[in-house]
């Protein structure tokens, strides 16, 4: 009877043991993640009786590494809420494509009411965005960024439409490989070179991407006089052959003007030298 009481023993004590492994790895699985409560709300519902209360939960989780998800729980305590929305977030993860900590492109997320706007940032910007918005984003593993609300202030509409926004965004080969081209084709230069980890010492990368095809398509020559100061002459020499044809167009009609201007100054002399002439012959 004491063997049998004694592996009793050992046997609750290998229990208690089992149970305290679980719970550790269950503690780390949890520090691996970033957690976000974004709001609590009380709700209540009507009932026979009266009105009873409960809480609900915004939580956004992810990894930092470009894996986020969000979700929302229900629950008579708060604690409890909390738990229901990181489990309802973890079975919602999605990926966000990174590069050198922002995001490849200008994106805008519409969900119901909420709109989103983001914007790729140079490095060491940092997250330019509100409180809703900002938790999705560092959970994301998002470091610099350009974003703004555009819609509905709701909480949970900015959320939704910050995850819509991300889940729109692509990664380069991704387009590429869909479109059977290169990616040199389908992505900028400056893109790809932020990509592999080159990125400049200015740290302007990433604009210099987003810029790079709008100044591709500026063909005019920079001018810095103002329009007043510029002569005909120095418009001619700094602008190419249809520029000059313009300007050439330009000084023909002005001096056109000017002699229709002669001509009507003429014109009008004429007249009043008859009209003198018929008074004087009336006078007399």
């Amino acid at each position: 009877m004491t063997q049998t009481a004694t592996q009793n023993r050992g046997g609750g004590r290998g229990e208690r043991r089992g149970r305290d492994d679980r719970r550790g790895g269950q503690r780390e699985e949890k520090n691996q993640y970033l957690e976000r409560v974004v709001t609590i709300n009380r709700v209540s519902k009507v009932v026979k009786g009266g009105r009873r209360f409960s809480f609900t939960a915004l939580v956004v989780v992810g990894d930092g590494k470009g894996m986020v998800g969000v979700g929302y729980g229900k629950a008579k305590e708060v604690p409890a809420a909390i738990a229901k929305g990181v489990e309802v977030a973890k079975k919602s993860f999605f990926s966000v494509p990174l590069i050198q900590g922002t995001i490849p492109h200008s994106v805008q997320g519409e969900k119901a009411a909420g709109v989103a706007m983001l914007r790729p940032a140079s490095p060491g910007t940092g997250v330019i965005a509100g409180g809703a918005m900002r938790a999705v984003l560092e959970c994301a593993g998002i470091t610099d960024v350009l974003a703004k609300s555009l819609g509905s202030p709701n909480v949970i509409n900015v959320v939704q439409a910050t995850v819509e926004a991300l889940q729109m965004l692509e990664d380069p080969h991704a387009v590429a490989r869909r479109r059977t081209r290169p990616v040199e084709d389908v992505a900028p230069a400056a893109l790809l070179r932020a990509q592999q980890g080159k990125v400049d010492e200015s740290g302007d990368a990433i604009v210099e991407a987003v810029n790079e095809k709008a100044e591709a398509k500026a063909d005019k020559p920079e001018v810095d006089a103002k329009p007043s100061d510029i002569k005909v002459g120095d418009m001619k020499a700094g602008l190419d052959s249809s520029n000059e044809e313009k300007a050439e167009k330009a000084e023909s009609e002005s001096t056109k003007a000017d002699e229709k201007k002669a001509d009507d100054t003429k014109a009008d002399e004429k007249k009043a030298d008859e009209k003198k002439a018929d008074d004087t012959k009336g006078g007399e």
